[in-house]
């Protein structure tokens, strides 16, 4: 494992003034209180005051000391704002601050006198804790050393030298690695070392190992693909460590070494040591049946929609042709009717008349043809679904006989039922098929099962079919050790594991264990919030309460823009050099080094001549939707078939991306333009849709995004500097509301976004609970204000005209009652024990039933929810900035959007991926080209804003704040296709500006 993983720049940052402080920090670092100016005025001669005076503010602003030739890098802004408090006029004399004994002596004074240790003081501390993190949680090393960082400056702790952290935190992690292979290794007996050792071994007969067979995933929505997936399930299962125990390894470690031996070549995991070989394979065994588990009832529900959709396109064609039918029979009876309601002609009367008009048998078959062809309003095509009968059973029987369900208790009848199915399916003749449990047949399917007294198999078993689709969904039927269709309470920490992690979980959300002390901490809140937006009401022109509690808010008028933004606009955007994509992409390489962030599959250390002239072009060409041909270029080796190919399978896979994307928004954070847009503190999510043309499972149908196609949903967030954190894709007709609390959690950049912002379809009070368990801040912009609902927690309250507005009362019994199965809602969320698109998913549909322990947990989050949802209520009705700095966010979203539309411009934007980590690939690829030409963008506007500045120009702050970094006119994206960089750049160095314009 290597033990230097910090890019020199990184190093080169740690422990040092990267940029001079800026006010709000010289106040709170450099500042000499009164106790400070009593150490220091027992000191002699400026130069030793002065000097003891920046070591002290350097200890508290950098936690390092310096020595006698650091003290000449401390910035001059610094030494002077020190020097004016200590009124010595001439900084300068710093330059005497060179003796050797006093400037050690300073050094030790000021540690003891002001409680700082040294690192070898808790280093042993410090280890423990690294490993303790490291255990839990699979963080890139980097990560690591900027949390051992930050806890050692929160302890008052000398930062080390760069290297020695750095080689600690290698040490530590690969201690975890090699009691995590020990302990997997431990597990295995002979028979099963053997099974995992054969899927290595490539016989002469056979074109690939083994191990290469069952890593191929289902693509395609096909009964044949179920079979598959079956058949792959069963041979994992094969190698006969199912049974084993992983509860003591972490699930995030397991899927890291199951991804690396799915993406490692045989022949480079035979080399590794058996140990860690057999470690490896095991989670590999052990995540790719639960993956098997997973895409078959995947499968299952997918081809049970699509029976169903058959059906009812069946029926509705069936019906359209039968229309004239029904039309001429309705006539008929309508005549009949007329005569019938005729008042003029006596009872006795009656039928003469109407025979004589409509003959008896003409009148008879036009009422059995209007019963034969009209459908009751809750018609659900269900003689056209039973025509489909054979396909079903087809992958049904094979599935029941493959998986073992398992339920709660209201999913043990269903249980029962298909026991008795999966007997019968094999001889339906000879089935006793009156001893079938008929508790489970539903009131649509009842007279199509039951006939005449009689149960219809076929009709019995598209019943259960459909049944345990919705048992399934509702997870009163799952499957372990599923991660999709499983049981989420089993993955909650609970018992002496939560008990263990309680206090520090609640330390780290920042919540108390005992529920009194948050509630009333919140109803306080409350109160206040509401008495604020009361005071505030009668300035409050945009928002009106009429008596019944109804209220309306006016509309956010566009901003105008002032004629010196329009002006600025212009002369950046003239300055702005053309660029073709290529060039701009290489050049961003040479500023941040985000190429050496993609490292081989398997051989981690495999590089080769000009790999990032590949790899851009590789970049491109997914980003592009182009494919490779585009880019190839057979008289540059970079450039080959052969060396692209060979980039795109080991190079460009989710891991490494998000990694180059986590080092493109370090780089676009310390660009000064880029803080006047934010700090990163606030986040935007939203999804961009594609059109997938490919047979997949991996896409969905969408009428209101896809016509009749099928696609997907690239959800991604951005920060409040532009920059892309995350993205997850999803299938087109999933809800998004589920995914959004999942990537604010798994995002792997340097920004720790608090806030996030989204259109109302994200919204719920499920989702304001979670957010505020965790720390974050919910703000979705709402479309109709005028239907939410305001909470309340005091009885007697007065909030004057707000009162028929907050009319309905918070259950805080309900809260305290399950406060402690909240806490551990978030804890499991926060360690990663379950995702949360899982447990959102389950809670909303749990949430529906009554009765069962999860759906009171269901039901004590909403309600907790509703309070942090009526304080963001009143402060979005109360404060009109708020509302338009929402709009504003979404807005930024919806313009990367269009830029990310225009670099995915190639086969009519549509997505031709049929596996799920290809599309992930592709689209990840693309949200780092769009951070590449914000980065670009961003850099060269900030240039261009200096340019202008040294012309004498004045800029209006608030004129810098609403530059966007997204447009790519000057940007050619598509044409020419060259990765030949200029000479004259260099490392640090922009491109001139086009100043002649």
């Amino acid at each position: 494992m290597p033990t230097e993983f910090l890019s020199r720049e990184q190093a080169a940052r740690y422990g040092t003034y990267n940029q001079e402080p800026d006010t709000g920090q010289l106040a709170r670092y450099f500042h000499v209180d009164d106790a400070d100016m009593q150490v220091i005025a027992s000191l002699r001669g400026d130069h030793n005051r002065l000097g003891f005076a920046l070591q002290l503010g350097t200890l508290r602003f950098l936690n390092v000391m310096f020595d006698q030739e650091q003290m000449k890098t401390i910035p001059s802004a610094v030494v002077g704002y020190v020097a004016r408090q200590l009124r010595i006029a001439d900084p300068t004399c710093l330059t005497r601050y060179t003796n050797k004994a006093t400037h050690y002596l300073h050094q030790r004074r000021i540690l003891k006198h002001y409680s700082y240790q040294e690192f070898g003081q808790v280093s042993f501390s410090l280890t423990r804790w690294l490993y303790e993190r490291a255990w839990l949680s699979y963080e890139r090393p980097s990560i690591l050393f900027d949390l051992a960082t930050a806890w050692l400056v929160e302890r008052r702790v000398l930062l080390p030298g760069v290297t020695t952290l750095e080689r600690l935190v290698a040490r530590v992690r690969e201690r975890v690695t090699s009691r995590m292979d020990k302990k997997l290794f431990a597990l295995l007996k002979p028979p099963q070392i053997q099974a995992l050792e054969q899927l290595l071994v490539q016989l002469p007969e056979q074109r690939e190992a083994p191990l290469q067979q069952l890593r191929r995933t289902c693509s395609t929505l096909a009964v044949s693909e179920l079979l598959q997936a079956l058949v792959r399930l069963n041979r994992i299962r094969e190698l006969g460590v199912s049974g084993l125990s992983l509860r003591e390894i972490p699930a995030g470690r397991v899927k890291a070494m199951a991804r690396f031996v799915a993406e490692a070549a045989p022949s480079h995991l035979s080399r590794l040591s058996q140990t860690q070989r057999l470690a490896r394979l095991l989670c590999f065994a052990r995540h790719f049946e639960t993956q098997a588990l997973d895409e078959s009832l995947d499968l299952l529900d997918a081809l049970l929609v699509q029976a169903k959709n058959r059906a009812r396109a069946s029926g509705e064609k069936t019906r359209l042709r039968s229309l004239r039918d029904l039309d001429g029979a309705a006539l008929t009876i309508a005549l009949a009717i007329e005569i019938f309601l005729d008042e003029r002609f006596a009872s006795p009367e009656i039928r003469t008349r109407v025979y004589a008009k409509v003959p008896r048998e003409t009148v008879q078959q036009a009422l059995e043809q209007v019963k034969s062809l009209t459908r009751p309003p809750e018609d659900t095509f269900l003689p056209e679904l039973l025509q489909r009968y054979r396909s079903v059973r087809k992958f049904l029987l094979p599935l029941l006989e493959a998986v073992d369900f398992q339920s709660t208790q209201a999913g043990k009848p269903l249980l029962q039922a298909l026991e008795f199915l999966k007997s019968g399916m094999d001889d339906p003749a000879r089935c006793d098929w009156s001893q079938a449990p008929q508790g489970v047949i539903s009131s649509a399917w009842k007279r199509h099962v039951i006939v005449k007294g009689e149960l219809q198999y076929r009709a019995y078993t598209l019943c259960l079919a459909e049944s345990l689709q919705e048992a399934l969904l509702r997870r009163d039927v799952f499957v372990s050790p599923s991660e999709r269709w499983g049981d989420p309470r089993a993955k909650l920490l609970s018992g002496s594991t939560w008990e263990k992690v309680r206090p520090a979980i609640c330390r780290v959300l920042g919540r108390e264990v005992d529920a009194s002390l948050e509630i009333s901490r919140l109803g306080k809140l409350l109160g206040q919030t509401y008495q604020q937006t009361l005071t505030n009401l009668p300035q409050n022109s945009a928002l009106e309460v009429d008596p019944s509690g109804n209220l309306s808010l006016a509309r956010l008028d566009k901003l105008a823009e002032p004629a010196s933004l329009v002006a600025l606009r212009q002369k950046v955007e003239r300055l702005l050099p053309r660029i073709d994509l290529p060039d701009l992409v290489l050049e961003m390489n040479l500023h941040t080094g985000f190429a050496n962030e993609f490292s081989h599959a398997s051989e981690r250390q495999a590089r080769a001549a000009d790999l990032e002239v590949s790899l851009c072009a590789a970049l491109i060409a997914q980003a592009c939707n182009t494919g490779l041909e585009p880019v190839i270029q057979e008289g540059h080796p970079a450039l080959s078939r052969d060396r692209l190919e060979w980039v795109l399978q080991n190079y460009l896979r989710a891991e490494t991306i998000t990694a180059a994307n986590a080092k493109l928004v370090a780089a676009q954070s310390r660009i000064p333009l880029a803080q006047h847009w934010g700090g990163g503190e606030v986040a935007s999510a939203d999804g961009i849709r594609f059109v997938v043309p490919e047979r997949t499972l991996h896409a969905g149908y969408n009428r209101k995004y896809f016509n009749s196609d099928r696609g997907i949903t690239y959800y991604n967030f951005a920060s409040n500097q532009f920059t892309g954190l995350h993205g997850i894709v999803i299938p087109g007709t999933t809800h998004e509301a589920p995914y959004l609390l999942e990537g604010v959690l798994e995002q792997q950049t340097p920004l720790s976004p608090t806030e996030v912002m989204t259109d109302t379809a994200a919204y719920s009070d499920i989702l304001f609970g979670l957010f505020w368990l965790l720390g974050y801040q919910f703000s979705p912009r709402l479309a109709d204000i005028g239907a939410a609902r305001f909470w309340r927690m005091e009885e007697g309250g007065d909030y004057g005209p707000l009162n028929t507005l907050s009319r309905h009362h918070i259950r805080t019994d309900l809260i305290a009652n399950n406060w402690d199965d909240l806490l551990r809602l978030a804890a499991s969320l926060k360690m990663g024990t379950i995702s949360a698109s899982e447990l959102i998913r389950t809670l909303l549909r749990k949430g529906r039933q009554r009765g069962s322990r999860h759906a009171t947990m269901t039901r004590a989050l909403a309600e907790l929810g509703r309070i942090p949802k009526t304080l963001y209520l009143l402060r979005y009705i109360d404060d009109e900035s708020y509302r338009r700095r929402i709009l504003l966010m979404l807005n930024r979203h919806e313009k990367r959007h269009a830029l990310a539309r225009a670099i995915f411009h190639a086969n009519r934007g549509e997505l031709r991926q049929r596996y799920k980590e290809g599309q992930e690939d592709q689209l990840g690829a693309l949200g780092l080209m769009v951070n590449l030409i914000i980065l670009w963008n961003t850099l060269y506007m900030n240039a261009a804003l200096e340019h202008l500045r040294s012309q004498g120009e004045k800029i209006d702050p608030e004129d810098i704040a609403r530059l966007w970094p997204l447009s790519w006119e000057h940007i050619n994206l598509l044409g020419r296709y060259s990765f030949r960089l200029s000479d004259s750049l260099r490392p640090g160095q922009l491109r001139p500006l086009l100043t002649g314009r």
